[in-house]
């Protein structure tokens, strides 16, 4: 590790996603190469030109929600906080919150409570701007989703939203590394959650031309590096991690997934939604995360890319990763997991650390479904239609958000480096 401070590990994992409400499950089908992408069913669409999300499907909130409560909570805070309770009953329960004083909730939020809003605005309007649920304001905030975190489970350390786009998740994950690793903090539950699936959303983002309108062939539609890509795939869910020194995780015996050693975070200063040209934004990014760590890019062996299925996106980080890698970047294998969860927002870079860190610890790496025409422009190992085993110590997982925000994590094998280390 670059520099001195407290090793950093996984010691618990939550998802709810379009492809299950389990770390098992979602990780069996991950694998399978599933798609997670139906047409909508949450609202009418058939007005809309885009017709086709990644829709959480067979969600029960009542295994931490009171039903009678169900109303206080936006659907992103129910997403949070169902990954929350899944994190931290992988990770030992009451066990691991050893100290809740100095356990931290930091979640990331690319929206907030749109749903929230939409309806409420609705309502407002239909009644002649004379009601407004008292629950308006508390249901949408983005930082609700942590405080219900934390009130549910009594935690009391340092506790807030990470707001930074498609990067909101794993920027709260790179935050709560470096406050363990510096000893502000014992452990933490960090991640992001997003529930953008909703009309206005929808219609906003088919305005921009970002989204795929392979309406007639949903499961097809998110296809990240290929030539035949059209755009990104709405999606929903939520991913959490819980993170400990070490130390603390080795003297109460926990399970060890993988190690975070580096973070880096920097912004493109370049245009609201599109990224800078050659992905130079994204490879001082990786750059920073992999100094951060003191990994050298011959290291690395994996990278679960942001991988949006946007015809810039794709071309710009393929170019980063071999400005940062060179030749070994052909030596890389690189897959995007939007291919089958659809692109979660606030909480991508969260659910795919988790992806990250399943990787590492099962020595599998899931596929980018969908690739079927390469692209000259797209010509990297992107473990394409199969998971593939592989001998890999150490991962990067990317975020790259509108307006330039970037965020790169590396993680390590514990294996690796070995229980003595």
């Amino acid at each position: 590790m670059n520099g001195s401070g407290h090793r950093v590990v996984i010691t618990g994992l939550g998802l709810v996603t379009p492809l299950g409400c389990s770390v098992s499950e979602v990780w069996s089908r991950l694998c399978a190469g599933e798609s997670g992408i139906r047409r909508i069913t949450r609202f009418d669409a058939s007005a809309l030109p885009v017709q086709i999300a990644g829709e959480v499907r067979e969600f029960d909130p009542s295994a931490v929600v009171d039903r009678r409560e169900l109303k206080r909570l936006d659907l992103f805070s129910q997403y949070a906080l169902a990954s929350a309770a899944q994190a931290l009953a992988d990770a030992g329960g009451e066990e691991a919150l050893k100290d809740r004083d100095r356990t931290a909730v930091i979640i990331g939020v690319g929206f907030g409570g749109i749903g929230t809003v939409e309806e409420g605005v609705r309502e407002f309007y239909e009644t002649g701007m004379k009601r407004v649920s008292a629950f308006f304001i508390p249901r949408l905030i983005a930082n609700i989703a942590p405080a219900h975190v934390a009130m549910k489970f009594g935690i009391r350390g340092e506790n807030f939203a990470v707001m930074s786009a498609c990067a909101s998740g794993a920027h709260a994950i790179g935050e709560a590394f470096r406050r363990i690793r510096a000893g502000l903090q014992e452990a933490a539950l960090a991640g992001g959650a997003e529930a953008p699936i909703t009309p206005l959303t929808v219609a906003g983002f088919a305005a921009m031309r970002a989204l795929s309108t392979r309406n007639q062939e949903p499961s097809r539609a998110s296809r990240p590096f290929d030539r035949d890509r059209d755009g990104f795939v709405l999606a929903e869910g939520a991913g959490m991690l819980f993170l400990e020194t070490l130390e603390r995780a080795r003297a109460r015996g926990a399970r060890i997934y993988a190690e975070i050693v580096g973070y880096g975070a920097n912004d493109d200063a370049h245009h609201l939604t599109a990224p800078a040209p050659e992905g130079r934004g994204a490879a001082e990014c990786m750059r920073l995360a992999l100094a951060d760590a003191g990994v050298e890019p011959t290291e690395v062996g994996y990278i679960n890319a942001h991988g949006t299925s946007t015809p810039l996106n794709d071309e710009s980080e393929t170019m980063a990763i071999k400005a940062v890698f060179g030749t070994h970047a052909y030596r890389l294998a690189v897959s995007s997991t939007k291919s089958m969860t659809g692109h979660t927002l606030g909480a991508a870079g969260a659910i795919e650390a988790v992806f990250t860190a399943l990787s590492l610890h099962h020595g599998l790496l899931p596929p980018t479904i969908n690739y079927e025409t390469p692209d000259p422009q797209c010509d990297l190992d992107y473990v394409p239609n199969q998971a593939r085993p592989a001998d890999v110590g150490v991962a990067l997982s990317n975020a790259f958000g509108f307006g330039g925000a970037n965020c790169t994590l590396v993680f390590r094998r514990y294996a690796t480096v070995g229980n003595g280390a």
